[in-house]
């Protein structure tokens, strides 16, 4: 016989589903993160609310023991890198979704360039050819602490730890390719502020070089005008 416990749910849905600003938004995430489903952004929006329900929980209440869960709740989301050191209750209330979301192993797999889009790190997660400390992750959502970053890289085992692999060096190519767009973009802009300051300092020179007329020839000027007027 299996577990009796009953398997609940770990997730929300929305309240209302035709909502089309929601499905929009809901959208965009899915394909900028390369998540599977709308459910894996339900998922990681519970993670957010469930955070956000205990840190107004906390505030309301004023006893030593919500001090005490204070401080463990701060901690944790200190670990996963969610909030900075020294941070209160009341900067839980300003997480938002992307915050979880770029704690994801397959968005930080991308972030070290390990893959070249979302979809690709999903498929090298999955297919495990991931490792965190040595050890194999298979699970795109799983949620990267702060100590863990640094050592996430291709399993050894893994036919992608090959630095000639076809695969690698797709990557290679791509980000090198990315480096020199950045550096020429950076020449574009010099050089367009360049030409900018040398119109600037061209028309200065010019009005520099335009003579002044002195008060003795506007003088005759305006008597010249009067002349003529009276004649």
């Amino acid at each position: 016989m299996g577990s009796p416990r009953k398997l609940r749910k770990k997730y929300k849905t929305p309240n209302h589903p035709w909502n089309l600003t929601r499905i929009e938004e809901e959208k965009t995430i899915v394909s900028d993160y390369g998540l599977k489903n709308k459910k894996e952004v339900w998922k990681t929006d519970s993670k957010l609310r469930r955070s956000l329900r205990q840190a107004k929980r906390l505030i309301a209440l004023d006893t030593e023991q919500s001090k005490i869960e204070e401080k463990q709740v701060i901690s944790r989301l200190i670990k996963y890198n969610l909030l900075k050191e020294n941070s209160s209750v009341d900067d839980i209330l300003n997480l938002k979704l992307q915050d979880f979301l770029e704690r994801r192993l397959q968005t930080i797999v991308l972030q070290k360039k390990l893959a070249q889009s979302p979809k690709q790190a999903r498929q090298f997660i999955t297919h495990g050819h991931i490792s965190i400390k040595g050890k194999k992750v298979t699970i795109p959502s799983y949620l990267v602490k702060a100590d863990e970053e640094n050592d996430i890289t291709y399993l050894k085992k893994s036919s992608l730890s090959k630095p000639d692999h076809a695969e690698v060096t797709k990557i290679h190519a791509k980000e090198e390719e990315e480096k020199q767009r950045i550096l020429k973009k950076k020449d574009e802009i010099k050089s367009i502020e360049k030409k900018k300051a040398d119109e600037l300092k061209s028309k200065e020179t010019k009005t520099e070089d335009k003579p002044k007329e002195t008060k003795t020839e506007k003088v005759k000027d305006t008597k010249k005008e009067t002349k003529k007027d009276k004649k």
